[in-house]
């Protein structure tokens, strides 16, 4: 059956079987058409590629709704212990590929869509992602949630719904350009609206206390704005179960969106200003706080989803008989980074003011329920509050935030008497100059639980960044290192890859990636890494054919593939990348016909957009790709190319081909890092530093298959205690001079010498990050890995036993400890019933 639009031949009666949500090929083509016609209310002959991903994507979302009801219903009848997963960022990547994935229906779907004259390929890449995250924060959130449903554990994501997401990045000149993600404006056929549940949060305004009817003393909270909150639920399914989770996130509208005495008035936009004025809480993913009003809306969006989360949460309980008492039996809420920190005062709150407990009361039942995940070792990162915003916006709150760091400075003078210094280290507001709230520090002293998300992470924020907070709670601290979904990251975005593995050690390692060791007996087969070789071949020649036709620029597919590919932060150094890219150009200018080995360097990122350095660095990769790929000296030996708009849609193309991935972070400033885990997990050799999750990769694959460059934590730490000089490095390095120089003369900027100008002075006269102390090793190790890829059966092997040895990397063994470590969670079985089952009791 055809249903091109430019298709003559009629729709066809299509059997229809008893079940309605069937796999059979026929059924979902069925149901195809149905929902087309149906839902889209169009015909083949005028439905757009959109309608038909529309309609494939609804018939998908109802086969997922049996799963999902039936999880929701026995999670109720059985008042199910719940992880409540908060996080500002869900950086889900697109729906339908993922859950034809788990659902187990890819080749029938795809099947399907042939016989009906469509290409499922072309209707994935249809789907618009929701740009709901920055990077590794957002896209970890996202793979623990897909674990959490693969495991069987009962949870909820708790998060915001951005009207518009992180910008679409375009490149202008060289330079990067935000557009506006309008990431809805075709629709969304995931999620589901459930205004029933719509909650409200309280907003300024000031405290009054008063007696209640019974003559008690209370404080009452009178805000000056209430705001409304409407939850959209997402399913979440795992692979092959039929445990189906939510993901509930927040949209803000008015309590009273239209004022209809002033549009009566003839005053037409003061009758929507609420309106306007409450939906900028949910409006942008991370507005710019470079002003008061973006601080602002930041600690307003903060609020915002946690007041609703837990105010959904409480709904629940009582829905499920469950006594509020009983609040940390039921859920363990679990605080990704600091921004849903502000949940242990308003839970506070909730609980005092609304409910009536006593101080003692809500404090047992608060300390219980959180935990925190730490995620940066940046000072700057560590949020801080001014007392003078959030006084204005949260009065209750920071009065409550003022009692427990009262008690909190008591408990600190009994363990540690007479040592001031420290209670002026460990308070929660920071007297140092203006006045702050100090965010993690509340979240440590209000959860149960702190844990960095690698073993290097976690022993920094130890010894160095919440070392106070160690010695008073030793026992909250904890490591549980980072982890990513293989279903997305190998099953769906790596079909050439998975069909080899499948072909030698079957499919168990998609749920348990400790099964890929199995690889290793196959390692030394000639046979094998001839097909290795051959399959990486052919996934390079599809990323050369996109860049292509998305740059024009043409890629020797037999070069190496040195892709760096993350959010753009001085850092993470992808200037030192640049330096290396100029060095070897230096060398071919010098010797035209030096033997060089082939090389690709693939960048993608983004940089904040209030970020100049990092901004500017963008611009000096463009800069130095447009000399590097137009120089006839270079012969194609070396290519450098920005693809622009890096996504998780963009990342599933990228991972795959990668054969060096660059983690050249300066030691003890990367938390873990998940990006370094996707493209070692995808055969890409990593050049890395001893920083993050790295050190555990290095462990795990062994030092023989990873390029281990640059300073240690530790010799970081010595050098600039004695005086780094990055000068000093810059005049005793000819290859590092040359190449600053080129950059500083205007060589790569049309002969302007203050374009990078900025760029080379920090690098010369501060330099915090030490490029200059790490760029010799850098790329005497970049001379090894060119030596190494030389030799096709070592590359081939390291390549073969990095895939072999990532089973640690799982999101799955990540959610595994997290389970059995401090949740104390156990999995819920769901059986697959029938909708009349399920629905039975309506009758």
């Amino acid at each position: 059956m055809q249903i091109l639009p430019n298709s003559s031949e009629p729709l066809k009666e299509v059997r229809v079987e008893d079940d309605r949500t069937g796999l059979s090929i026929e059924t979902l083509k069925r149901a195809f058409a149905d929902n087309l016609f149906y839902i889209q209310g169009k015909f083949p002959e005028i439905a757009s590629r959109n309608d038909f991903y529309m309609a494939l994507a609804y018939t998908v979302r109802d086969r997922l709704l049996r799963r999902w009801l039936n999880t929701a219903e026995t999670y109720t009848r059985n008042a199910s212990r719940t992880v409540a997963y908060m996080s500002a960022e869900f950086l889900m990547g697109p729906q339908l590929g993922n859950n034809l994935i788990n659902l187990g229906i890819y080749d029938q779907v795809n099947q399907a869509m042939k016989e009906l004259g469509l290409d499922l390929e072309e209707l994935l890449e249809e789907e618009e992602e929701p740009g709901l995250g920055n990077g590794g924060l957002g896209r970890l959130a996202a793979c623990y949630l897909d674990s959490l449903a693969t495991l069987e554990i009962p949870s909820l994501g708790y998060g915001i719904r951005y009207e518009f997401g992180i910008f679409e990045q375009d490149i202008k000149d060289g330079w990067q350009v935000e557009i506006t993600d309008k990431w809805l404006s075709a629709g969304n056929p995931w999620e589901l609206p459930r205004p029933e549940w719509s909650v409200e949060v309280k907003l300024g305004g000031h405290t009054e206390m008063r007696a209640d009817e019974h003559g008690h003393f209370k404080v009452y909270w009178l805000p000056d704005k209430i705001v409304k909150g409407i939850p959209y639920d997402t399913p979440i399914l795992g692979y092959k179960t039929n445990t189906a989770n939510t993901l509930r996130l927040w949209k803000a509208e008015a309590v009273e969106s239209f004022d209809f005495y002033a549009f009566d008035s003839g005053d037409y936009l003061g009758a929507v200003h609420q309106k306007t004025v409450s939906e900028n809480i949910s409006k942008v993913l991370y507005p710019n706080d470079n002003s008061a009003q973006g601080k602002e809306l930041r600690l307003a969006q903060q609020i915002f989803f946690v007041s609703c989360s837990l105010k959904d949460m409480t709904r629940i309980m009582a829905g499920q008989n469950v006594p509020l008492e009983q609040f940390a039996d039921k859920f363990v809420i679990q605080l990704n980074d600091t921004h849903p920190s502000v949940a242990i005062p308003e839970l506070m709150r909730l609980l005092i003011d609304e409910h009536n407990m006593t101080w003692d009361q809500a404090w047992g039942i608060t300390k219980k329920t959180f935990a925190y995940t730490n995620h940066t070792l940046l000072p700057e990162a560590l949020e801080r509050w001014p007392i003078s915003l959030f006084g204005r916006m949260l009065p209750r709150h920071l009065e409550i935030i003022y009692e427990i760091n009262n008690r909190f400075l008591d408990e600190v003078r009994m363990k540690f008497p007479d040592d001031v210094d420290r209670l002026r280290r460990m308070s929660l507001i920071d007297e140092s100059g203006e006045r702050y709230v100090r965010m993690a520090f509340l979240a440590c002293v209000g959860s149960y639980s702190i844990n960095g998300v690698a073993a290097l992470h976690t022993e920094l924020l130890q010894k160095d960044v919440l070392h106070d907070f160690y010695e008073m709670y030793p026992e909250k601290f904890n490591n549980k290192t980072n982890g990513i979904t293989p279903r997305r990251f190998m099953v769906l975005s790596n079909p050439r890859l998975c069909k080899l593995l499948h072909s030698k050690i079957g499919d168990e390692w998609v749920k348990n990636l400790y099964e890929l060791r199995k690889l290793e007996g196959f390692v030394d087969d000639p046979e094998f890494r001839h097909q290795w070789r051959q399959m990486k071949q052919e996934i390079k020649q599809d990323v050369v054919d996109y860049i292509k036709s998305t740059t024009g620029i043409n890629v020797n597919v037999n070069s190496m593939f040195d892709i760096q590919a993350k959010r753009f932060h001085e850092y993470k150094r992808q200037h030192l990348n640049v330096l290396h890219i100029i060095t070897l150009y230096n060398r071919i200018k010098a010797n035209p016909n030096i033997e060089i080995t082939p090389r690709t360097f693939l960048f993608g990122g983004k940089a904040a957009p209030g970020y100049y350095m990092a901004k500017l660095i963008i611009k000096l990769i463009n800069s130095v790709g447009d000399i590097v790929n137009r120089d006839p000296d270079v012969r194609d030996r070396l290519k450098v190319v920005f693809l622009k708009d890096f996504s998780v849609k963009f990342a599933q193309k990228i991972y795959p081909a990668a054969e060096l991935s660059e983690q050249i972070s300066t030691a003890g400033k990367e938390a873990s890092g998940t990006g370094n885990m996707k493209f070692a997990l995808n055969g890409a050799i990593t050049i890395g530093t001893l920083d993050g999750a790295n050190v555990e990769i290095l462990e795990e694959v062994g030092a023989e298959n990873f390029f281990l460059c640059g300073l240690t934590t530790e010799e970081v730490y010595a050098l600039k205690a004695k005086g780094y000089k990055p000068w000093e490095y810059y005049k005793k390095d000819p290859e590092l001079k040359l190449a600053i120089d080129r950059i500083a003369s205007g060589f790569f900027s049309h002969g302007d010498p203050n374009l990078f100008k900025p760029l080379v002075d920090h690098l010369l006269g501060n330099d915090q990050y030490m490029l200059m102390a790490d760029y010799r090793s850098y790329i005497d190790t970049q001379d090894e890995v060119s030596q190494a890829y030389r030799d096709i059966d070592r590359w081939t092997r390291m390549s073969i036993l990095n895939v072999a040895r990532m089973g640690k990397f799982s999101s799955d063994r990540s959610i595994r400890d997290y389970c059995e470590d401090f949740w104390k969670i156990q999995p819920v079985k769901i059986d697959l019933k029938q909708y009349v089952e399920a629905t039975a009791i309506l009758h």
